[in-house]
């Protein structure tokens, strides 16, 4: 393929609250609900702060760091599961934000947690026959759950931003190539004017996380004739600490390979997101050559595979500060602070 990453960005809430706190406030069904995901806190969405806000600030770091004139970009699609507006888009809303278009496409995307991902795909796609010259596709949310539910122990918020053009000579990390797997599978789901999202508790797991995403490792990996001894960098959906772990194993590939884009456990399953993130935490410290596998996963349910190669344009053009020293910078609220941001008390 001849297109690419050419630049990226990400944005994180400063606001945090621990496991712990949350399982304080429920007791000991608490406690028992937030064993053993292998989270410790999560980022938390401010009150003035929404999937809109978080994509303008990806978006605009991006554009900072790839110095791309936002002019030239030529479609713009925003993936997330919490759109502010029901019918109104988050994208046009990126697009003047960042002074981009009018001459331009542009379009919320909602496919759970891998609405980000098929931006990539859809920009990519454009770019390589010619339609347009640089698009940019956003992954952001502001991830909810039903209080006490083991959303609630999880759901971050979060996003990142990736340009993709296809000249040589600004490409950070070559697209080799992209792959999809796709089934109906519902093990979550949030029905029109439902506030919180249900899912399938254990059925989650094997029957959908993991036969998605493993089986798209695998196929696009059999594709391009790697192993998982080739794989630099693993990227997978965090939907928590442990399933990440899981799935590398599964694949044969060995966890350090995974430690660099797993941020989960700091900042919680920024959903739409979560791969995203990932992926530019791997791109914040790789160098030419390494081979970096990407594998979302959205419910309902499918994956997006990835395979990208980072050139030698990549040491000299990374996003500052890189993820993980973003999101050194924190603040700690208690239970009540976080459910009066989450506007989880009505009549606010």
């Amino acid at each position: 393929m001849k297109s690419g990453i050419v630049g990226y960005g990400f944005y994180v809430p400063r606001l945090r609250i621990t496991v712990e706190e949350i399982a304080r406030v429920w007791g000991k069904d608490g406690k028992h609900v937030s064993k053993g995901i292998g989270v410790t806190e999560k980022a938390v969405a401010a009150s003035d702060e929404d999937s809109a806000t978080i994509s303008v600030e990806a978006a605009r770091m991006a554009l900072e760091q790839s110095k791309i004139d936002p002019q030239k970009i030529g479609a713009i699609y925003v993936g997330s599961e919490s759109h502010p507006y029901a019918v109104k888009p988050t994208a046009t809303i990126v697009c003047d934000a960042i002074n981009a278009g009018p001459d331009l496409t542009a379009a919320d995307l909602e496919f759970a947690c891998k609405a980000g991902t098929a931006g990539i795909q859809m920009c990519a796609g454009m770019v390589e026959s010619g339609m347009i010259e640089y698009g940019l596709a956003i992954g952001a949310d502001t991830a909810q759950g039903r209080p006490n539910d083991a959303l609630e122990f999880t759901a971050g918020s979060g996003g990142a931003a990736f340009i993709i053009g296809k000249k040589p000579s600004e490409m950070l990390a070559r697209l080799v190539d992209t792959y999809s797997f796709t089934t109906d599978t519902p093990d979550f789901w949030r029905r029109q004017h439902a506030e919180f999202p249900r899912h399938a508790g254990r059925f989650t797991g094997e029957p959908a996380y993991f036969r998605h995403l493993v089986s798209a490792a695998k196929k696009i990996m059999e594709k391009n004739k790697l192993s998982p001894k080739d794989i630099d960098y693993f990227v997978p959906h965090q939907p928590n600490g442990k399933f990440p772990e899981q799935a590398a194993k599964t694949l044969g590939i060995e966890r350090h390979k995974l430690e660099q884009a797993l941020l989960t456990p700091v900042i919680g399953n920024t959903y739409s997101g979560s791969s995203m993130v990932g992926l530019a935490a791997v791109l914040d410290v790789a160098k030419a050559g390494d081979t970096i596998l990407v594998a979302s996963y959205g419910s309902g349910a499918g994956s997006d595979a990835f395979i990208f190669k980072a050139t030698r344009h990549l040491e000299k053009k990374r996003a500052k500060p890189p993820i993980r020293e973003m999101i050194k910078e924190k603040e700690y609220i208690d239970y009540a602070k976080y459910v009066i941001h989450r506007k989880k008390i009505k009549g606010l």
